[in-house]
């Protein structure tokens, strides 16, 4: 519903503190968030119909409805994860291995159980109670190989209305036989996807070639022809993340001046595009990825655990690259976008950069859906986008409880929250407007 539209009845109202975010701090300064210290969300047909002062809205409540009530705590806008794997789900703290041989020795062995229907069904259940224990309502998704586990995973977040961008990985070399497609089947099953799910209630699809090294040359030209037919979907990918995979690259696509070069020869380089990573690029490299509108994937948790290098926000930005911010299970090491902020802290201090609480959150919420094209579907309570709401408790813990009692202002209380807060810090989460999760 554009929010032009005349907007549909109320039938669900949230009262609490409310905090989104019009425009990119970055760009607006304080002016671009939104606070409201008792407020009201009215929810109509899973869209947001008004965001406000509850002095202001409580008379639009209909005859006999009352606010479910949150105070004190926040509400936000629901996380949006740009980058994560379903199949990886026990692969999460497998010890002691740098990327290729992580994926050989841990994550190859566990996507091969995905061709068992009952065994994606099952940890498909698992992926999308986890992300809303943790306020991510939105994420973009890698799957495995197998059509059919793509298959369980769109069921399972479309029967609770969770918005989810899914990719069935393209993979026809670089892995055991037993995950291998082929360029041609690797098309059809993604298109057959795509044609199924894309578009039906809040499912969309993603063209999913895992990497450089586990696709040919044919395969990477499928899947470009695959996003040139589907234009309107995410390509989502990995590049850069660790120096042996480089040298590799270099080797596998001698003709290429680069990494970033091998996609773009074969069409994968858009403003659609979620590149993974973004570690270890060349000056050329980020250029043609601003030129081309793609989006570099922060992933600060596996970026640690993997040993894989520091992510440069400031070289980024000044460059004119977008940046979006994701968990990357099973890489990564907790599935909560607070975790996610608050390592991603750490990591941009490390190299002398600051990230403020303001921009954390816009990046997780706003910011997470400008990159991915939907910021006029989610990320902010603005009329009209879909009603997905976190509710986060800033006291959740005993020394987040004693933390606070120190805290004056509503930026202190977001940083508390990114280095302080978890699983534990989310006490609601509504998909559309409805309860999907209460701790």
């Amino acid at each position: 519903m554009p929010p032009t539209a005349h907007p549909p009845p109320i039938d669900r109202a949230l009262r609490g503190r409310l905090l989104w975010y019009r425009d990119d701090p970055a760009r607006a300064g304080p002016a671009a968030r939104a606070y409201v210290e008792d407020g009201l969300l009215l929810v109509g047909d899973g869209r947001v119909v008004a965001a406000g002062p509850a002095a202001d809205l409580a008379d639009r409540l209909p005859a006999g409805m009352r606010a479910i009530d949150h105070g004190p705590h926040l509400l936000v806008p629901g996380f949006i994860d740009a980058h994560i794997h379903f199949p990886q789900v026990q692969v999460v703290a497998s010890h002691g291995a740098a990327l290729l041989d992580w994926l050989q020795r841990y994550t190859f062995v566990e996507e091969q159980r995905f061709a068992d229907p009952a065994h994606a069904a099952a940890n498909a259940r698992f992926f999308v109670d986890e992300l809303l224990r943790n306020g991510t309502t939105s994420a973009v998704v890698f799957s495995s190989v197998h059509p059919g586990a793509a298959e369980a995973l769109h069921a399972e977040a479309h029967g609770r209305s969770m918005r989810l961008a899914i990719g069935k990985v393209m993979m026809d070399r670089g892995a055991p036989p037993a995950l291998l497609d082929t360029a041609e089947t690797g098309y059809r099953d993604a298109k057959a996807l795509i044609e199924r799910w894309h578009e039906r209630g809040r499912q969309t699809s993603a063209i999913a070639p895992r990497f450089a090294l586990t696709s040919t040359p044919e395969q990477l030209a499928a899947a470009g022809r695959l996003a040139r037919e589907h234009p309107d979907c995410l390509v989502e990918t990995h590049i850069a993340e660790n120096l042996r995979e480089i040298e590799a690259v270099r080797a596998a696509f001698p003709e290429d001046r680069d990494y970033a070069s091998v996609y773009d020869r074969f069409g994968l380089l858009g403003p659609r595009t979620l590149l993974g990573h973004c570690l270890h690029l060349s000056a050329d490299e980020i250029a043609l990825i601003a030129e081309r509108g793609a989006v570099a994937v922060f992933c600060p948790t596996s970026n640690g655990f993997l040993g894989s290098g520091l992510f440069d926000w400031a070289r980024m930005r000044e460059a004119g690259v977008r940046v979006a911010v994701a968990t990357d299970i099973g890489g990564g090491t907790s599935y909560s976008m607070l975790v996610t902020i608050g390592e991603a802290y750490k990591v941009l201090h490390l190299q002398g950069q600051s990230l403020a609480p303001d921009a954390a959150f816009h990046a997780i919420t706003r910011g997470n859906a400008e990159a991915l094209g939907l910021a006029d579907r989610i990320g902010s309570f603005e009329p009209g986008l879909e009603a997905d709401v976190a509710v986060l408790d800033s006291r959740a813990t005993p020394a987040m409880r004693h933390r606070m009692e120190a805290a004056r202002t509503i930026e202190e209380e977001l940083f508390v929250l990114a280095t302080m807060g978890d699983d534990r810090a989310v006490a609601a989460t509504y998909l559309a407007g409805a309860p999907a999760h209460r701790r």
